[in-house]
């Protein structure tokens, strides 16, 4: 007993004795990438040593996460999980890894809300007024999204079932066309990110209807939420967990949950972090663990009930 508690001490308290690399899963300058680069160079000046952020995109993060998945369980490679860590295995059967069974969750890092929009001059000035319409005349109502299993088009899903209404999906090759078809009118709506949808909001080219948050948006405080607007039950978000690869010590998971913990305290990080729409929701390992199964089993669900298909 005293050998096993003294190599653990040992281990815990020695690293990392070496740089650290956390990979994004998507390219440099998005989102994701912001998140990981924040908390890396704050983890990089609290641990002393390097974090390095790694960008391996494609295949719809699954490049990525597989790279992580693949590495050493000694907490040297790290994943920022978005998503698709528990869609994908719906979305993608054949896929080699498995995004619950083989990763250690570290944290849990925050979220953003999604903003369901329209065109500005859309006949709708409230969720109840399209939703009356997308009833009125089912399956002529239409949205779009990133693409297939993208997470706008599984709030999409998940707003169909919800809202008890159907609607034709529009799959776009990225979030930037489908944006300028709904600018111009050709989409009857979209769930955007708070910091994809705030100029155009502000410029008067798309309406806000609702946010998807349990609390309104911070960028957006005169927006209702969801249940507000009288949908309740909708939970959709973007969101963003620390992950190691599975069999990872505990006592390396521990020290890296207290070291994320803490980065996500300071005041830098919190500020950047909420330049993106983000809520910054710092978790144990266990929390994390419990959160990535409980997300699992309900977007499971809507992909299958869907019958979405990744691209």
């Amino acid at each position: 007993m005293l050998c096993a508690s003294v190599s653990s001490w040992s281990a815990e308290t020695s690293y990392p004795t070496k740089p650290v690399r956390m990979v994004v899963p998507f390219a440099a300058g998005g989102a994701v990438d912001t998140v990981g680069r924040s908390v890396a160079e704050r983890l990089s000046q609290q641990m002393g040593q390097p974090v390095i952020v790694d960008n391996k995109p494609g295949a719809n993060a699954n490049i990525g996460a597989e790279n992580v998945a693949r590495s050493p369980a000694d907490g040297y490679s790290l994943l920022v999980g978005a998503n698709g860590v528990v869609t994908n295995n719906t979305l993608y059967p054949q896929l080699s890894f498995n995004g619950l069974r083989d990763f250690t969750p570290v944290a849990r890092i925050g979220y953003a809300p999604l903003v369901l929009v329209t065109p500005a001059n859309a006949p709708y000035s409230s969720v109840k007024d399209l939703l009356e319409a997308a009833r009125a005349k089912p399956g002529a109502m239409n949205y779009g999204s990133a693409g297939n299993g993208s997470s706008g088009h599984l709030a999409g899903a998940l707003f169909e079932s919800v809202g008890k209404f159907d609607a034709l999906h529009v799959a776009y090759k990225g979030g930037s066309p489908a944006l300028v078809d709904l600018i111009a009118g050709r989409l009857n709506f979209m769930l955007l990110n708070p910091l994809e949808v705030l100029p155009h909001v502000q410029s008067g080219k798309l309406k806000a209807l609702a946010v998807t948050g349990d609390k309104r948006a911070p960028m957006l405080p005169n927006v209702p939420t969801m249940a507000e607007a009288g949908v309740p039950g909708f939970d959709a978000s973007v969101w963003w967990v620390l992950l190691a690869p599975a069999r990872t010590p505990s006592d390396i998971v521990n020290k890296l949950n207290a070291e994320t913990l803490k980065a996500l305290d300071d005041v830098g990080v919190r500020e950047r972090l909420n330049a993106l729409g983000a809520v910054i929701t710092p978790s144990s390992s266990a929390d994390a663990a419990a959160f990535l199964k409980g997300e699992s089993a309900k977007w499971e669900k809507v992909i299958r009930d869907a019958h979405i298909k990744a691209d």
